[in-house]
């Protein structure tokens, strides 16, 4: 039973045969409760005007007369003096009452069948045509007492009524049936398509969106689906361009370096453009190392296999140990450091927050001009906030929503000229979030850029 379809049907002629038993079982307590006593009383009194009329009236025939009220829809079982018995009406199919049974009518008790019956289903009882199922009273004749059994017969009074009840009750479950496999294929439906779709994204087509403008579980479960579709076509696109932006920041160099390796060893060369050609291997060299460890740390980062090393340090150290690693670079272009940190401590990655700090202090650096200035704060509140600020070429505003993408450089020429990766502010956002903070960039062009880092105190 492994369709979904075969499923829903199944648990609905379950639920029907279950819920079926359950309300017979249920309507036969409320009988017995509450039905059964009423009924046995009505019949004791439809018996009780049958014996009156003919005790009243002796001069009728017994034979005739019951014979008569028999074909008004009773079962009657007469028993004479000497234990003779005759029936009227339509015959009983069940049971045979016993001598004692029949000389305690006689004698002047009431039987009373239906409280002696003792079926699991009671209701059944009420229907059950059967002697013992029956209302017996004494009666006074002609040749002295005798014993009279009656009920109703249910076959000519509501035997149209149960075949009737009987079909309709038929006729509900088998238009019911055709109607839940109906049905269940407009429910099962939705779910194909979503099966389809599924196999063809692990074919690899991602535009295999569902169209369902349902609003139920069905429709929220497909929009879902289009959603992850279009995600994971996003991922695999970014996957794409970062395998090409890759071999690009790769070859480019290597084909370079091969270029101008070959050139000093043919001697076309002469000595000066030799130690010019040998430093910037040198110098391609070690951005290709840079760059490796970049994507590495990238690596790592994605996996989060590696857990945060946190401790307790002191932030506004660590960014001035920083300023000092990088002194060389801002003395080079006489930038002003305005600087305002306060003794701060942080408990964090020390290792991984330093890549955050040298990365953006080195961009402001890059892409500041000389003689500007570059302004760093620290502020404490329920978080702990770092600003770093420059006059710098700034970030045109197309560009700052993508400034955090792998490989993004937002101005070409400049990214050139300072050999930027474009992966050092994937880095820095990764860290960032993997420390539960948030970084946000504010820039105009020719008017700077500010970037605020805000961390958790703890």
């Amino acid at each position: 039973m492994k369709s979904l379809y075969v499923r829903i049907v199944f648990t609905f002629v379950m639920v029907a045969m279950i819920s079926g038993l359950l309300g017979l079982l249920l309507t036969s307590l409320y009988y017995q409760y509450k039905q059964q006593s009423g009924n046995e009383q009505k019949m004791l009194a439809t018996a009780q005007s049958i014996r009156d009329q003919y005790e009243q009236n002796p001069q009728l025939d017994l034979d005739t007369y019951l014979a008569h009220t028999a074909k008004l829809g009773y079962q009657i079982y007469y028993v004479n003096r000497d234990g003779m018995g005759r029936n009227y009406g339509s015959p009983f199919k069940h049971g045979q009452l016993n001598e004692q049974q029949i000389k305690a009518v006689q004698d002047g008790e009431v039987f009373l069948g239906m409280e002696k019956q003792k079926d699991r289903l009671q209701l059944f009882s009420y229907f059950k045509n059967s002697i013992l199922n029956t209302v017996g009273l004494p009666i006074q004749t002609d040749e002295g007492e005798a014993a009279l059994f009656i009920r109703p017969d249910l076959q000519q009074q509501i035997g149209e009524v149960r075949i009737i009840a009987g079909i309709l009750i038929g006729m509900t479950f088998v238009i019911s049936l055709v109607l839940i496999i109906i049905l269940s294929r407009l429910i099962v439906k939705p779910v194909n398509e979503l099966t389809r779709a599924t196999q063809q994204m692990v074919a690899g087509n991602f535009d295999a969106g569902l169209q369902l403008s349902r609003g139920d579980e069905i429709g929220e479960l497909a929009r879902n689906f289009s959603a992850m579709t279009l995600a994971i076509k996003q991922l695999d696109q970014m996957r794409q361009e970062f395998v090409a932006n890759v071999s690009h920041e790769f070859q480019t160099p290597l084909t370079s370096m091969q270029g101008l390796a070959r050139a000093v060893l043919d001697k076309e060369t002469t000595p000066e453009q030799t130690d010019s050609y040998l430093s910037i291997i040198e110098m391609e060299s070690k951005r290709l190392s840079g760059l490796s460890k970049q994507l590495l740390m990238l690596a790592a980062l994605d996996k989060e296999s590696k857990p945060l090393h946190k401790t307790a340090f002191r932030l506004d150290e660590q960014i001035r140990q920083i300023l000092i690693t990088l002194e060389w670079q801002w003395t080079e272009k006489s930038l002003q450091l305005e600087l305002e940190l306060p003794d701060t401590s942080v408990h964090a990655d020390q290792q991984l927050l330093y890549e955050v700090w040298l990365n953006l202090i080195a961009n402001s650096i890059k892409f500041s001009q000389p003689g500007e200035a570059i302004s760093i704060s620290i502020a404490e509140s329920d978080v702990i906030e770092v600003k770093i600020s420059d006059k710098g070429v700034g970030i045109p505003a197309e560009d700052l929503p993508y400034i955090f993408d792998r490989f993004y450089k937002a101005d070409k020429a400049r990214s050139h000229k300072s050999a930027g990766s474009g992966l050092g502010l994937s880095i820095v956002h990764k860290i960032v979030a993997l420390h539960q903070g948030s970084i946000t960039v504010h820039s105009r062009p020719e008017e700077g850029t500010s970037v605020i880092v805000t961390l958790p105190r703890l």
